[in-house]
């Protein structure tokens, strides 16, 4: 349950009532201002504040929204509202921007967790362990810039999603670089070997790209319905980490090998920011504004064509290389 609190000049009154028709509500005259105060269910929280903004006129210093949450409200007229709602559940699009915006920077924290989690999966490669790479997944928060690209293409914010892209790849970046000279130095001093779980990043099967494909429409559908990260996650990671790590492995024991993960890696990448792209227009998830709606659509076309134009390229040398 949200309470949304609206302070509005007088003249907006009979809009604002008519937007909060319905819902449990009261008015008040404060100064040379109008407040209402409304307890609003979450699922519908998201509409009438679009509806409200466009009901009063924002120019003017009295005039705000507030939404607040409740942790719970005694009331029997809304006990009765609460038996008809019908309706699907859809966060707030601020909420969403705010839960993208950490991961649209780089964040020296996030980028030790992903290379530690990387060093943890290259240890599980090299004893051929699952249950250790496992692990490394869980570790690895490699969802949330997926995610926070998605959220932002969505609202048209290109800066913020760029940065979300370029955080993801300088994860991965540093996963491969560190983990071609953690295996260049133990060379040294132990013998190591290309094992069955290795081998495998070698294969670059085209139906990866499908794989990951789901993988992003459903980890962006898991976080929208409020679904643990830390849950949602250990897909993402499975496409993303091993591969890299292997990526660095390859490069120092078998050179002429080390394509193939770089390209499933690649390959992974695409595909999962592609089903996040199209779990957007899925969700319904935009921008309040009609021209705001208008650029999103455009960054989400220029971005749907460069991906595709990308993933053709790449599907070609995974199929040349095969």
């Amino acid at each position: 349950m949200k309470r949304v609190t609206v302070f509005a000049k007088p003249q907006d009154s009979e809009r604002i009532e008519k937007t909060l028709d319905g819902l449990v509500y009261y008015r008040e005259v404060v100064e040379n201002a109008v407040k209402y105060v409304a307890y609003v269910p979450d699922e519908l929280t998201d509409e009438i504040v679009d509806k409200l903004r466009n009901s009063i006129d924002l120019r003017y210093r009295e005039s705000s929204i507030a939404v607040e949450s409740q942790d719970f409200v005694i009331s029997s007229a809304l006990k009765r509202m609460d038996r008809k709602k019908v309706l699907i559940s859809r966060p707030p699009v601020e909420r969403l921007i705010s839960s993208a915006k950490k991961y649209s920077r780089i964040d020296p924290l996030y980028l030790l967790l992903t290379t530690i989690a990387g060093l943890i999966a290259m240890t599980g490669l090299f004893l051929n362990n699952v249950a250790i790479i496992i692990g490394a997944m869980l570790l690895s928060p490699l969802l949330g810039p997926i995610y926070s690209f998605a959220i932002n293409i969505a609202v048209g914010r290109a800066d913020d999603a760029g940065r979300s892209v370029g955080n993801i790849l300088l994860s991965l970046f540093s996963v491969m670089l560190l983990s071609f000279l953690l295996t260049y130095v133990l060379s040294f001093f132990y013998p190591l070997r290309l094992t069955p779980e290795i081998i495998l990043r070698f294969d670059t099967n085209p139906i990866y790209l499908l794989m990951a494909f789901l993988l992003g429409f459903a980890a962006v559908l898991a976080l929208y319905k409020g679904i643990s990260e830390s849950i949602a996650g250990i897909a993402i990671a499975a496409a993303l980490l091993p591969p890299a790590v292997v990526v660095g492995i390859a490069l120092c024991l078998s050179p002429g090998d080390s394509l193939k993960p770089f390209l499933m890696t690649l390959e992974n990448l695409l595909g999962l920011l592609a089903g996040a792209l199209v779990a957007i227009p899925a969700l319904r998830i935009g921008p309040r504004y009609y021209y705001e709606r208008e650029k999103a659509k455009i960054y989400m076309v220029r971005v749907a064509v460069v991906i595709a134009i990308l993933g053709v390229i790449i599907l070609l040398l995974s199929l040349l290389g095969a």
